[in-house]
């Protein structure tokens, strides 16, 4: 199957992040590196996210470079060599020649030439762009090739004289969505929520958290999803009311909630749902009454996505449906304006109202700039996730509120004239939610 970012966009990319670089530098991007899970068995691979938005080289032990004015190809590529011996075991590998006619480099190189190879294309930049810190063995690697070129500075070379972080002008490009980044994200979106929809058909049979998460994984995997976004939270009852609950061991109980936070990455891109619905197929009065609450600060919140509005506006809206809910419950009293001010809320409601969304589940990408909240542009995609947690031993509420805990998630792309829903494939109104489970 053909990836939805075809080789051209890689290389646009390139081209777009080279543009922002000073005159005489370099930026050295490494791939991800591989990590063992325990003995020799090894974590399933998963290519770092700017190294992957900048090439779709998928392979560890590899670095990019990018050498702007470089005569023989601005886009350099240090990969490993194919072995066909070594890819009866492991797999095939593109090699050198592969990543120049598959992926568009300009040049390639064996990896196991870098040391020889990159000092001389460092040398004579004033400035190198690097993650700094994010790899200490990739660090010394780098120090290592700069000292190699100080120890020749009495003949003439001329080391880097400025090292700056890679991670702000790359990641302001990773903000803005391109359609095809977009049709990639609407696809995992629909992949998950297909997902969502046959857990709460088969939350009705009973069983434990964990069968529900199988239901998700089978469904990713079925429909060419390999791998979930994040761990996945199953949480039933209280279980609903802990943000990063991942256990998902416990039985599922007639008359409880279960909260599921959970989604697919389809070609490096992850999509993030939240559902919640009743193990019975049907809602109590409490749990109706609050329910009703959280979807109605969603759509107010997703109302206020859309451009030339700022970040906070979404939670700004949503708080205040949330906490003027409160209040029409008894669970909080006096004035909504008095309640944000003074926190009351925050018991129940701790967490913001959404993320960026892209090739990370929590995407890169400022939320101010400088001081003031970043506003909305088309391309931009974040999530929107409301919330209402009723701790179990909040003893401040009447029992019949404690332990539930429920949260609406969809990820929406601003448009130019407002937002697009990519995840609306599963239902969320509370007439839908029991229609399916009863189906």
């Amino acid at each position: 199957m053909p990836s939805m970012i075809p080789v051209k966009e890689f290389a646009e990319r390139r081209g777009r992040l080279m543009e922002r670089m000073a005159p005489e530098s370099i930026a050295i991007i490494p791939a991800a590196p591989e990590r063992v899970r325990n003995r020799d068995v090894l974590h399933p691979f998963r290519q770092d996210s700017d190294f992957q938005y900048l090439t779709g080289f998928g392979e560890p032990e590899a670095v990019l470079a990018l050498i702007p004015g470089r005569e023989h190809g601005e886009s350099v590529l240090f990969c490993k060599e194919r072995n066909p011996e070594k890819e009866m075991w492991d797999g095939f590998l593109a090699g050198p020649e592969g990543a120049i006619e598959r992926f568009g480099l300009d040049d390639a190189f064996p990896i196991s030439d870098i040391d020889d190879i990159l000092p001389g294309m460092i040398e004579g930049r004033s400035r190198v762009y690097y993650p700094l810190g994010k790899d200490d063995s990739f660090d010394s690697k780098v120090m290592d090739w700069v000292k190699v070129i100080r120890s020749k500075v009495r003949t003439g070379a001329h080391p880097p004289g400025e090292f700056v972080a890679l991670e702000y002008m790359l990641h302001d490009l990773r903000l803005y969505k391109s359609a095809n980044e977009i049709k990639a994200m609407a696809k995992a979106g629909e992949i998950s929520a297909a997902a969502h929809c046959r857990a709460m058909k088969r939350a009705r049979k009973g069983g434990h958290e964990y069968n529900l998460e199988a239901e998700l994984i089978h469904t990713f995997m079925d429909h060419g999803a390999r791998s979930t976004a994040y761990p996945s939270i199953v949480g039933g009852g209280s279980n609903g009311c802990i943000l990063h609950y991942i256990e998902n061991s416990a039985p599922l109980k007639e008359g409880d909630l279960v909260l599921i936070d959970a989604g697919c990455e389809y070609e490096c891109y992850a999509s993030d749902i939240t559902r919640t619905f009743p193990v019975s197929g049907k809602f109590n009065s409490e749990q109706r009454a609050l329910y009703e609450v959280v979807l109605a600060a969603q759509y107010e919140a997703i109302d206020a996505v859309r451009p030339g509005n700022h970040w906070n506006h979404a939670h700004e809206a949503a708080l205040k449906v949330l906490t003027q809910g409160l209040i029409d419950l008894g669970l909080l009293s006096g004035t909504v304006d008095d309640a944000i001010d003074n926190g009351a809320y925050k018991p129940f409601f701790m967490h913001r109202t959404g993320h960026w969304l892209g090739m990370d589940v929590h995407d890169v990408g400022d939320y101010k700039v400088g001081d003031a909240w970043r506003v909305l542009e088309p391309g931009m995609t974040l999530t929107v996730e409301p919330g209402l947690y009723i701790a179990p031993d909040n003893t401040s509420v009447d029992e019949k509120w404690r332990g539930i805990g429920i949260r609406i998630e969809d990820d929406v792309v601003v448009t130019k004239e407002g937002c697009r829903v990519l995840t609306d494939g599963v239902p969320k109104t509370i007439t839908e939610i029991e229609a399916l489970m009863a189906d």
